[in-house]
């Protein structure tokens, strides 16, 4: 009996020994973002007769025009999304004539201030102003951080076009493993702005 404790013993002992000897050097993994594969960058026109401008949007989105506003019907007939299905992107187009109900000085305020509802979740918010030689001129805004729109922006002719935009990624992720995502998509959206016109 007393040589089978021993021969136990013995064994444990060297699976101790053993175990003991090779040390093991952990490296911590690189952060590193989802593989993504990326589309070529192509642009179609976009010139809807429900619309009264035109600009050019990638060949690998889809245009979806909406039908209703919570409850309700849309309030302009020229609303819509640029969508980009294998990004889960989305560009939120909404268009107001600047009348009596719309003036200018609102609809400017208004986009302004929904792009500061994002203020509580975001880092940061850059507000850049453009104007172009065929009338379109508006401000675009870059959000840093956890919010829900990443980059807004808004074009007018400042007498009787208002057209806003909000970009979306319908994704349940950290803000720095979507970047590479959001930047792409930001290409798309300034390449909008810089072939706008009115119509």
């Amino acid at each position: 009996m007393k040589f089978l404790y021993l021969i136990i013993f013995l064994f444990f002992l060297g699976i101790i020994t053993i175990s003991c000897e090779s040390e093991i050097n952990y490296t911590p993994k690189p952060r590193c973002y989802p593989k993504v594969e990326y589309p070529e960058k192509s642009y179609q026109s976009f010139t809807k007769d429900y619309c009264n401008f035109s600009f050019e949007y990638p060949k690998y989105a889809l245009i979806e025009k909406d039908e209703k506003y919570f409850d309700g019907k849309t309030l302009n007939e020229c609303w819509f999304d640029v969508v980009v299905p294998e990004l889960n992107g989305r560009i939120h187009c909404s268009y107001y004539p600047i009348d009596e109900k719309n003036s200018y000085e609102k609809l400017m305020t208004d986009a302004f201030k929904l792009a500061q509802e994002h203020n509580p979740r975001a880092d940061y918010i850059d507000k850049f102003p453009f104007q172009k030689e065929n009338g379109v001129s508006g401000f675009i805004f870059e959000i840093g951080g956890p919010a829900a729109s990443p980059f807004q922006f808004f074009v007018t002719d400042s007498t009787h076009h208002f057209m806003r935009g909000s970009l979306y990624i319908k994704a349940q992720a950290v803000p720095d493993s979507l970047q590479p995502i959001i930047d792409f998509l930001k290409v798309d959206a300034t390449h909008l702005l810089n072939t706008f016109e009115w119509e």
